[in-house]
């Protein structure tokens, strides 16, 4: 299980990459347009720069919903592979069953 300041921490990424989504959003067609000017580019740049760090979405890191691993992450399921079998061994995630040939 992960430290709960480390989930904590990554909650608090989310909240805030949600929070900023729409500026960042529109700073950034604003920059990739070809149709402004490069004094808008310019400005578009440095308000990207003054918004906070944690709110690009890259800084995010996958973990698992239940222990908060960030390794071995399943985008399927949300989950670590370790959870992952767990459940699945156990008969809690539906659709899932173990491969035998």
């Amino acid at each position: 299980m992960a430290k709960k300041s480390m989930i904590a921490k990554a909650a608090k990424k989310r909240a805030t990459v949600k929070k900023y989504a729409a500026r960042r959003a529109a700073l950034v067609a604003v920059v990739k347009s070809a149709k402004t000017s490069m004094e808008e580019k310019q400005e578009a740049y440095k308000a990207i720069a003054k918004l906070p760090r944690h709110s690009s979405k890259t800084r995010l890191r996958n973990r698992c919903k239940i222990t908060g691993r960030p390794r071995g992450f399943l985008r399927d399921f949300e989950l670590s592979r370790i959870a992952f079998r767990e459940l699945a061994l156990a008969g809690e995630l539906p659709g899932v069953t173990k491969a035998s040939w």
